[in-house]
């Protein structure tokens, strides 16, 4: 763990040096790959010779390649067998995207960022217990994937490879064992891993904040005690990633009543992982710079531009929004991962998630972003003293006669004890932290105040269900720029009404 800490503080210090080796390495060893045939990889000698000659990607725009790999082809992409692929949903397609992993990913990225993440929580609490007993890890599953004539290759959530693929030393300390933690029936095995993970010694937890807090609803339900603390005495940190974890800080306090209860968290994906709280006293992410991925960014005002400006580590500026461009060690080249992300400081380079390329309302011109939401949500529950679950959001359309807004479905854990003053601050907050949405809410010129529905508890969970998206990476998004899943929730709460 001493000489993992040595190895960060050098790509810290050299940045710049580490991602330019990195990205001849990368070129170099996809040199004799169909992909780096095509665009000439072997002579290819600087990173603007690369932008030139290399689009942009998104997921469709690789799709092809993927689906051979998929049938069992190889050598398209990347030059080692590639026989696991991340599935994600994402959540504004409806379609699942299948990412390659390769053995380079696994070992030097997603087994990497974890280890970093250990070896990071270690030097920051020296003291810790956290080895004394079990991690719990609430994952998704796998499967073996059918588009493959000769079945030598699966698919699943990136969670479920990552487990499936484990050292054994790492299978000894995590809890459940694999046959539960990969079950597919999501609700069966919540209430399996509850009865088997109540008789444990748990002393940390991995997870996306949604589903966590489900699990530990149970285990208590199960037990029969008022915190988790009862049943896992020795709890001390939680790892978590996927969303935000402000809007959900006071329900796992409520949880997990315990002041020395530490939260760590990271920003890992199906396509990689990219970053780690490394400090004590901030939220901030550390980006990971020699994970086999090379990184480029897009300037918030470039996106969705058919070839738009991108920078490379040095050029980027703190406070401004970028979406991710990545050049992974599993065969994505260029690719535009979805988020969005801010820098906080260059030196060292450490980053905060603002939200995702496609999840945001500007139907009208006020570019709101998750980030923004988030910011505004989590300040009115503050003052409200209510406590979030989940939430969305969409535009209302202007009609005839009326103005256009922003609908809001939200599901409390415990009610604001005004729904009039939450709305009010909702609107307030967004109104100082974005000014576009500001000027088109002066004086309701374009925008009218939102309009917001308490619903009860579960509505997000039956919502999910009817969508088969429950558990593993699927979440709730955040905003959308259209109704499709606004409405669907509402006609689903008027169907259950009737």
């Amino acid at each position: 763990m001493k000489k993992r800490i040595h190895d960060i503080e050098l790509f810290i210090k050299y940045p710049h040096d580490v991602q330019h080796e990195l990205f001849r390495k990368l070129l170099g060893e996809a040199k004799n790959t169909e992909f780096g045939k095509k665009y000439g990889f072997r002579d290819i000698t600087s990173y603007k010779e690369y932008t030139e000659r290399v689009p942009v990607h998104a997921y469709e725009d690789i799709f092809p390649y993927i689906q051979r790999l998929m049938r069992g082809e190889q050598n398209v992409l990347w030059p080692t067998e590639i026989t696991w692929f991340a599935k994600s949903s994402g959540t504004t397609n409806a379609r699942s995207k299948f990412i390659p992993v390769s053995p380079e990913a696994l070992e030097d990225c997603h087994f990497k960022g974890g280890k970093d993440l250990i070896s990071i929580y270690v030097n920051n609490y020296p003291d810790t217990r956290m080895f004394t007993g079990k991690g719990l890890t609430i994952g998704g599953s796998h499967q073996i994937n059918e588009y493959d004539p000769n079945a030598n290759s699966y698919y699943g959530d990136v969670s479920a490879v990552i487990m499936q693929n484990l050292p054994l030393w790492a299978q000894l300390i995590r809890t459940p064992k694999l046959d539960v933690a990969l079950m597919d029936k999501w609700e069966e095995k919540i209430e399996k891993m509850a009865k088997i993970t109540s008789q444990e010694n748990v002393t940390n937890l991995v997870g996306v904040p949604t589903w966590t807090i489900l699990l530990i609803q149970k285990v208590m339900e199960l037990t029969g005690k008022d915190n988790i603390l009862e049943v896992w005495p020795d709890l001390e940190v939680f790892f978590h990633g996927a969303v935000a974890f402000d809007p959900y800080r006071e329900l796992f306090k409520k949880l997990i009543p315990n002041e020395k209860m530490n939260y760590c968290e990271t920003y890992n994906a199906s396509e990689g992982f990219f970053g780690i709280q490394d400090q004590r006293d901030s939220t901030e992410l550390l980006l990971m710079l020699d994970y086999g991925i090379f990184y480029e960014f897009i300037p918030f005002d470039e996106i969705g531009k058919k070839e738009p400006i991108t920078l490379s580590l040095e050029e980027v500026e703190v406070g401004k929004n970028y979406a991710m461009l990545i050049t992974t060690n599993a065969g994505l080249w260029r690719y535009n991962i979805g988020d969005t992300i801010k820098f906080t400081s260059v030196n060292p380079y450490r980053i905060k998630i603002s939200g995702r390329t496609k999840h945001f309302i500007n139907a009208f011109g006020e570019e709101v972003i998750i980030e923004n939401a988030e910011t505004a949500i989590t300040t009115a529950c503050k003052e409200t003293g209510a406590i979030l679950d989940n939430f969305t959001a969409a535009p209302i359309y202007f009609d005839e006669g009326s103005k256009g807004g922003h609908e809001w479905i939200i599901e409390f854990k415990q009610q604001p004890d005004d729904l009039e003053k939450f709305k009010h601050l909702l609107d307030e907050t967004l109104r100082k932290v974005n000014s576009d949405y500001d000027a088109k809410r002066y004086q309701d010129m374009a925008l009218l105040p939102p309009v917001v529905h308490s619903v009860t508890e579960g509505t997000f969970y039956r919502w999910m269900k009817k969508r088969g998206k429950l558990g593993g990476q699927n979440k709730v998004p955040r905003l959308s720029n259209n109704r499709e899943h606004i409405d669907d929730i509402l006609q689903m709460i008027r169907q259950n009404n009737l």
